[in-house]
């Protein structure tokens, strides 16, 4: 099952100052229920130039694909936690470690 992607600066904003925060080690995870699941990286300059921040982008999606069969509808904005080197395990991990911490998954994978 695919994602829509928030790309919209108003509903980023909106999920923003309303969405439940949930914090991991590698990433916060900002969520509110809604009628499809839509999803939302956000990754500034403060974490490196455009290759690394393409990179960390493509390892959030990667990690959070993995569960989109098995989530319920909601808009999710994932943030990652500046650091020094950046894993698809270490982020799959905190993503599932979260979303079976809030009951947003269906059944575990």
């Amino acid at each position: 099952m695919r994602c829509l992607r928030l790309k919209k600066q108003k509903e980023i904003t909106a999920l923003h100052r309303s969405g439940k925060r949930v914090y991991a080690p590698t990433l916060t995870v900002i969520y509110l229920p809604s009628d499809r699941l839509k999803m939302a990286v956000c990754v500034g300059k403060k974490y490196g130039k455009s290759v690394r921040r393409n990179r960390i982008k493509r390892l959030l999606r990667a990690a959070f694909s993995r569960y989109t069969a098995f989530l319920s509808p909601c808009s999710v904005l994932l943030i990652p936690h500046v650091s020094e080197e950046y894993s698809y395990a270490a982020f799959s991990r905190d993503i599932e470690k979260i979303f079976e911490r809030e009951s947003l998954l269906t059944r575990t994978s």
